[in-house]
């Protein structure tokens, strides 16, 4: 009987010691991982910012386009004219009830 206890407490001190070992590899996977998360998103950001500007210098250059008189591009220009008198009507509008 007391053989077969400590053969018993042996098998599992053995599992234990398994699920430690898992537990620790578990966590320092997860720390890995959680590194390379944090990389890969400021990554992403970075990406995103310069995108952005991208996107934005692409606008740019199709109203300058515009402006120096491609046919391809009036549509824009006349898109961006109307969106700045839009602008412009607001502005006066606001200065008109604040009783500028």
């Amino acid at each position: 009987m007391l053989k077969e206890l400590e053969q018993n407490f042996s098998i599992l001190e053995k599992k234990v010691l398994a699920v430690s070992k898992n537990y620790q590899n578990l966590t320092e996977e997860f720390k890995e991982l959680s590194n390379e998360h944090q990389e890969l998103k400021e990554k992403y950001d970075e990406e995103r910012k310069k995108n952005q500007v991208l996107a934005e210098e692409q606008k740019n250059i199709k109203l300058y386009s515009a402006l120096s008189g491609n046919p391809d591009h009036n549509r824009l220009m006349k898109n961006h004219i109307n969106r700045l008198i839009k602008e412009v009507d607001y502005c006066i509008a606001e200065l008109q009830n604040n009783g500028l």
